[in-house]
């Protein structure tokens, strides 16, 4: 006689915590099909057309634009992103949970940008183009944050790093040229940079503290000088503005060559800066002893690793990066100083690291979703969609916020992020 299992008896197995996150992603994409479809498509008036150029000229003589029918455009929009939301609620291929958010948050842009431009013309390379531009100091702040906690220091004072690298840049450029302004902010950041290493290192000073201390420092002696000294002598205030590099041949590819090969050499540099940072993170004996040092900071210093000199190095080359990436927003974007002018882009920085799970290629492709943001709300400001302005401004912000709250999936920092090492 055999015994029968009772289905009572049996096992509930929970969802782990993916699979949750799967689920909810996977209802809210069906959700935002749906209002892609009714408010994108259906509430387009039948008949109109949007057109996006593809080159940086005004004109589509040559025809090189892409014409849509917003209506039937956002219409395929909203049931492809309704499609994602029901895979995912299948909760198979969970490794892809990510990239079905990334393909559906192009996919609302898209149909975002046709709705906008119904009946009218947009730039979209123009659009491209400045999305890359205005990612340059994201992407910047975010490898300062990468390399500080890499090595486990929390660098809370990014904001300010990049505000006093973008006044020193300004006023040395217009008192001695542009070479000099470079340097001098490179120079400035690496002085917060060890600032902050002293503090946090040296003192054990609270990581937190000592870049909120940065920050205002930093915020106040430039609004102090500003007001003294550049508003009194304005020729401290008008630094030549750095021109873009036209690379031959490359520049000329269409969309991609306006978008990545017609740029200052900063721009460049931000993508020297990722991929030689994730090089020398994960294939040489720095980055091996830099992220020894960032998990297990005992281990590495038994095995004879000067914990102490690691993480002094590292936070005063992430100041370094930082006051280059202020020399850009001063010299490059800007072309002045004004009081204030980083408006918080030093903490989304830090949500791009975040974002991209403390990896250089990673900070990379977030602080394009950024710049994307913010390219977005200034194109579409000037086509008259009757959305408020303030709440276009908040869409960068927004952004951070949805990043930061773990949409993105749980992220795990360095073990011995932001705790303080003291040798035995």
């Amino acid at each position: 006689m055999t015994a029968t299992a009772n289905p009572n008896d049996m096992i509930h197995v929970r969802a782990t915590p993916e699979e949750k996150r799967s689920t909810i992603i996977g209802a809210v994409l069906i959700a935002l099909g749906a209002y892609i479809f009714w408010q994108f498509g259906l509430g387009v008036e039948p008949g109109l057309q949007a057109t996006f150029n593809l080159s940086l000229q005004t004109d589509t003589v040559q025809g090189l634009a892409w014409v849509v029918d917003p209506r039937q455009f956002s219409m395929i929009i909203g049931v492809i992103v309704a499609g994602l939301g029901g895979w995912r609620l299948t909760r198979r291929a969970l490794q892809y949970t990510n990239l079905s958010l990334a393909i559906s948050f192009l996919l609302l842009v898209m149909a975002f940008l046709a709705w906008a431009a119904a009946g009218s013309q947009f730039s979209l390379v123009g659009m491209l183009r400045s999305t890359v531009v205005l990612s340059v100091v994201v992407v910047f702040g975010a490898l300062t944050g990468l390399m500080c906690e890499r090595v486990g220091v929390v660098n809370i004072g990014i904001e300010g790093q990049l505000l006093a690298g973008a006044f020193a840049a300004v006023v040395l450029s217009s008192a001695f040229g542009t070479a000099a302004g470079v340097l001098g902010g490179v120079a400035v950041g690496a002085l917060l940079g060890w600032l902050l290493a002293w503090l946090s290192i040296r003192f054990q000073v609270d990581q937190i503290i000592a870049g909120v201390v940065i920050n205002f420092l930093a915020l106040g002696l430039t609004s102090l000088m500003s007001a003294r000294i550049l508003s009194e002598i304005q020729t401290l205030n008008a630094p030549e503005r750095i021109p873009a590099i036209r690379i031959p041949f490359l520049a000329d590819i269409p969309v991609l060559g306006a978008m990545f090969f017609d740029h200052t050499y900063f721009v460049y540099g931000m993508f020297l800066l990722v991929f030689g940072i994730h090089y020398g993170l994960f294939y040489s004996r720095w980055g091996l002893r830099s992220r020894s040092v960032g998990e297990h900071p005992k281990a590495a210093d038994t095995a004879g690793i000067n914990v102490y000199w690691v993480r002094y190095r590292n936070v005063i080359l992430g100041g370094m990066i930082a006051g280059f990436g202020g020399a850009f927003l001063g010299l490059a974007q800007v072309a002045r100083f004004e009081e204030n002018m980083t408006g918080g882009i030093g903490f989304i920085g830090l949500a791009a690291m975040i974002f991209g799970r403390w990896l250089p290629i990673g900070a990379l492709g977030a602080g394009l979703v950024f710049g994307l943001s913010r390219a977005v709300q200034q194109k579409v400001a000037i086509l008259n969609t009757g959305i408020p302005s303030e709440f276009l401004f908040m869409v960068p912000y927004i952004v951070t916020i949805i990043v930061v709250a773990g949409v993105v999936g749980r992220t795990r920092p360095p073990a011995a992020d932001g705790i303080p090492y003291i040798k035995d």
